[in-house]
């Protein structure tokens, strides 16, 4: 039980990468506060780490992680359930649009900026001042591929996900010396309803079967295959223990060697 007495904080986790995050973490001991914005499913992923682990194991909340009101509110629900602050806040929550960059609107750019960037740096903020007090904390930020190489049709997205570096590398720099963490992970292609939208917007745009869509996604990574939740749960859960105590201010890829071609 690696996080054993520790207290998690997991946005956009009522599926996909942020399910299989909360699952993780509540494996190994950790109590898990499951926030998204949809009520339903935050409600069925606590109530999977209740079944495994018992009732006072997961807590959830709705939550808007771009608004700064939305996100205090969801902290003093953690507070309530568990009697105190994350230890570990994993900023998952995340939106992607695709178009291209003369059509995007403000409101697309706008959109993108205020969840995956804002709503990282609102959940940062609240978390950071309690683990320094505490002497320990960890912050995992969920950021992209995207977020180093840029790719056509996503400016938006990409642009919101190099600010998460950015933010990523400035905080982790600011606690370095207290007992506190900040990374990021950068997936790829992840077997998610992020990417089975993507391969509905292809099939929409280019006339390609689903199948074939797929096989351009899967045609990007070296391995020749998306990345699942599970495997970039993992990877969380490392920075989140001791074991992942030196890594501090990463930008580390879960991608099937995707950057490399």
């Amino acid at each position: 039980m690696r996080l054993a007495d520790r207290t998690a904080f997991v946005t956009g986790g009522g599926r996909g990468i942020g399910r299989a995050v909360a699952l993780a973490l509540a494996r190994e001991g950790a109590r898990v506060m499951v926030v998204a914005r949809t009520a339903a499913e935050v409600e069925r992923v606590a109530g999977e780490i209740r079944a495994e682990r018992g009732d006072g194991a997961a807590g959830h909340a709705t939550c808007d992680v771009a608004d700064p009101e939305s996100v205090r509110a969801a902290f003093a629900e953690c507070a309530k359930a568990f009697g105190r602050s994350p230890d570990v806040l994993v900023n998952n929550a995340g939106i992607a649009e695709s178009a291209p960059l003369a059509k995007t609107s403000d409101e697309m750019w706008a959109r993108h900026l205020a969840v995956n960037l804002s709503g990282v740096f609102y959940c940062t903020r609240a978390a950071l001042p309690p683990m320094v007090e505490r002497g320990w904390g960890r912050v995992i930020n969920i950021a992209s591929i995207a977020a180093k190489t840029g790719a056509p049709y996503i400016a938006a997205y990409s642009a919101s996900k190099h600010g998460v570096l950015g933010l990523t590398r400035s905080a982790a720099l600011e606690v370095a010396r207290k007992g506190v963490t900040v990374n990021a992970v950068c997936p790829g292609y992840v077997e998610t309803d992020m990417t089975t939208r993507a391969v509905a917007n292809i099939t929409a745009t280019t006339g390609r079967s689903t199948e074939e869509a797929l096989e351009a996604l899967r045609r990007m990574s070296a391995q020749h295959r998306l990345v699942t939740p599970e495997e970039v749960a993992a990877l969380c859960l490392l920075l989140a223990s001791e074991d992942g105590r030196g890594i501090t201010g990463q930008a580390i890829n879960v991608d099937g060697g995707t950057v490399l071609f």
